[in-house]
């Protein structure tokens, strides 16, 4: 145990202050009078499971400079203010009611915290919760460029990466729950945050900083500064006991209240008396079956406590409608806390009927505890504790003695400032009121953006789904104008087929032997793409050429690819596109030589003209080819001749 009280300065002041030391081990005292570094510095280097003094402000200048005072403590070091929690009394006052030494010289007071928190007396001052945040981040900037930037940003985050990976497996190697985050950058990590479950001493990584990355821990900042007594008051209970492969263990008041449930597979019974010991001191240990199991009736006599069983094993619905207001994971758990209902239904006669006798200065839990687990009378009980009590106030000694007017104006004064310390603190109850009401007024108004956000987004929603749907409308239109467009061409092509053969005067004698022909306006690429869409061109159509000029070759690899039946041309073919139809054996014939009757675009020929036609290009095309075999010999044979000569 360390005491401390500030020997001279003061923290608030410009002066620095000094401190008095006591180190007490329970027997020895070591004192001394250090600064505040060398404080810290002794501190780190003894790492005592208490710091006490009688006011922690004279550590810190207020609960800013108290939380990082707290941060730079060991993390097995606690602070203790012994002389209460946020209204401390004065620690003359403390120490007189536990019988220690006590002066105001700076020494004695250190001695005085020293000695008051070895006995348990007084409230640990924390500001952080039992969880520790760990963060892995970047060693070294990445810096602003250059011809490596790239290699060198990839090579510090896949550090980072790597060095989250070992600290995520030595948490698991050591069994530690933790939430995960990570930051990824190109190449890794640019950071990685993992919130542990445990306290900053359970942690097995330390913090460092090597090369390219760095590794801090501080434990989680909790909401403000809190006070927990060092001596926890421990009531009477009643404990339920399901004992087996899950061992499942209730605590209930003496008013048949649940307060705790436990149920483990491998906590042995050792640490589950000690689990049942800091949670109370049972007066009854319950069991849910008869007899009571061995493991059970070792706890109890262990806990010297009195024993119940049923007179019978509880039934399950009985069991579970007894436990139907309560809340457990598992059945072991429902079993042990029946066990300790169903005991306090049995003794709750018999506590009413003590508590009726024990008097309102006796502790009622102590009588009870007495009286049925040692099987004392209630009577020697009382007596016992009464006349105990008389005893004490003996001790107290006479009345004390009148006060001077010195200790009359420091009493006066001690009694202003409690007034002024209470209306300070009914200013920060105000202020605290005020910050609550501005932090309601500031989740209404972020509740009001966000709503306004909301229906922002919707307009915008709205907006694009009505443009959405007006170009939507533009592209039906577009479409029906061309459904009537082709509407118009099927009509055309079924007149086609309707015609009456009387319009034409020199077939009016008869109805049949017509062929349709697909007109062309010009043997280019573009004509024959517009007229594939308007007819539909297909093998073994008609096709007329209005003007076959000046077509090239890839117009007539175009036209040959359709395979039609006949080509009727206007007009004489260009070199290239007669050679290109020759060799792909496709029929070309004059315009004239076939008579063509046209209706709107459409129009019809007679078959027996195409055949003819077909008959005279097939003619011309023997006649073509022997002409080429005939001078291809004839080239053979001049070269044949050539060749002879020049030998």
């Amino acid at each position: 145990m360390f005491g401390v009280d500030v020997q001279s300065g003061d923290v608030r002041g410009s002066n620095r202050p000094s401190y008095a030391v006591v180190a007490f081990n329970g027997e020895q005292l070591d004192r001394d009078v250090v600064s505040r570094r060398k404080l810290f510095r002794l501190l780190d280097r003894e790492e005592p499971d208490v710091l006490a003094t009688d006011n922690v402000y004279e550590l810190a200048a207020d609960k800013e400079a108290l939380i990082g005072f707290l941060r730079g403590l060991p993390a097995e070091t606690k602070l203790v203010q012994v002389t209460g929690a946020e209204r401390p009394e004065p620690l003359s006052r403390v120490a007189s009611r536990h019988g220690v030494p006590y002066s105001k010289k700076p020494m004695k007071e250190a001695e005085a915290a020293a000695r008051l928190a070895a006995a348990n007396v007084g409230q640990e001052v924390s500001a952080f919760t039992d969880r520790t945040q760990l963060k892995v981040s970047r060693g070294r900037s990445t810096g602003k460029g250059g011809w490596s930037a790239d290699r060198y940003t990839r090579r510090i985050h896949g550090a980072v990466k790597r060095r989250a990976r070992e600290v995520e497996s030595e948490l698991d190697d050591a069994g530690l729950e933790y939430e995960k985050g990570v930051t990824e950058k190109y190449g890794g990590y640019s950071n990685a945050v993992f919130e542990v479950s445990a306290p900053l001493g359970d942690i097995p990584v330390s913090a460092a900083r090597s090369g390219d990355t760095r590794v801090e821990i501080e434990p989680i900042q909790q909401d403000g500064i809190t006070f927990e007594p060092l001596a926890k008051r421990r009531d009477h209970v009643l404990v339920g006991i399901d004992p087996g492969t899950t061992t499942a263990v209730a605590i209930c008041d003496l008013e048949g209240e649940v307060l705790d449930v436990l149920s483990t597979r491998t906590a042995d019974m050792a640490a589950v008396i000690e689990w049942i010991i800091e949670r109370g001191r049972p007066v009854v240990v319950a069991a849910d079956v008869t007899p009571m199991p061995s493991t059970v009736e070792k706890i109890r006599r262990s806990l010297a406590a009195a024993g119940w069983v049923p007179d019978g094993d509880l039934p399950i619905d009985e069991k579970q409608h007894r436990t139907r207001e309560e809340g457990y994971e598992n059945d072991h758990e429902r079993d042990a806390m029946a066990a300790a209902l169903f005991a306090f239904d049995a003794y709750e006669e018999r506590f009413e009927r003590i508590a009726e006798r024990v008097p309102p200065r006796v502790d009622r839990g102590e009588v009870l505890s007495r009286v049925i687990a040692e099987e004392q009378s209630i009577e020697s009980v009382l007596a016992d504790l009464e006349g105990s009590e008389e005893s004490e106030a003996e001790e107290k000694g006479p009345e004390p003695r009148e006060l001077s007017a010195e200790e009359e104006e420091i009493k006066r004064l001690e009694t202003r400032v409690e007034r002024l310390e209470a209306h300070a603190a009914d200013l920060e109850d105000t202020v605290e009121k005020r910050d609550a009401r501005i932090e309601e007024l500031e989740g209404d108004l972020t509740d009001a953006r966000r709503e306004e956000r909301r229906e922002a987004r919707e307009r915008r929603e709205v907006a694009r789904l009505q443009r959405e749907n007006r170009r939507l409308e533009r592209e039906r239109d577009a479409e029906s104008e061309d459904v009537s467009v082709l509407e118009d061409k099927i009509e055309r092509l079924k007149e086609l087929w309707r015609l009456d053969h009387s319009n034409f005067a020199d077939v009016a004698e008869q109805k049949a032997g017509l062929l349709p022909v697909k007109p062309v306006e010009k043997f280019t690429l573009e004509a024959i793409e517009e007229a594939e869409k308007r007819f539909g061109l297909a093998p073994e159509d008609v096709i007329l050429l209005r003007d076959a000029t000046g077509a090239g070759r890839e117009a007539a690899k175009r036209l040959s690819e359709i395979d039609p039946r006949l080509v009727l041309a206007n007009g004489g073919l260009s070199k290239v596109a007669d050679e290109e139809l020759f060799e792909r054996a496709i029929p070309v014939g004059p315009a004239e030589d076939v008579t063509v009757q046209e209706v709107d675009e459409l129009a019809v020929a007679r078959e027996r003209e195409v055949e003819s036609a077909i008959e005279d290009w097939e003619k011309r095309a023997r006649e073509r080819r022997q002409q080429r075999q005939e001078s291809m010999v004839d080239r053979l044979i001049s070269e044949h001749r050539a060749d002879r000569s020049e030998g």
